[in-house]
């Protein structure tokens, strides 16, 4: 029997981002319903995981523009005085959200 050194994996099966990355969550603002909260968008984040599998967009699935394309929802960590500039706790206080790849991107160094 032949075992397989490496797996390849599907285009966009493996994760954009790593743990660790400092992302920026999109300040789109389109019309009608979106999975992303207002108050989260445009918000500076750290990625936490990358959730596995892949899952389909639910939001393009939903008004009908899919085609069966799939990629990752990524757990991040925002800072509670990135989303309240007057919030008094500590730095290790934020907020943990699920969002899709597509409403991420890379952090500015």
């Amino acid at each position: 029997m032949q075992t397989l050194s490496k797996v390849v994996h599907a285009d966009r099966e493996d994760p954009v981002f790593e743990p660790g990355d400092r992302v920026q969550i999109d300040d789109r603002q389109p019309i009608g319903h979106y999975r992303v909260p207002t108050y989260m968008r445009g918000k500076p984040a750290t990625v936490i995981a990358a959730i596995r599998p892949t899952m389909v967009d639910n939001e393009a699935e939903s008004f009908g523009r899919n085609a069966g394309s799939r990629r990752h929802y990524y757990r991040v960590f925002v800072p509670m005085t990135e989303l309240w500039s007057d919030y008094r706790g500590t730095d290790n206080d934020g907020l943990y959200i699920e969002i899709f790849e597509t409403w991420l991107k890379r952090a500015e160094p």
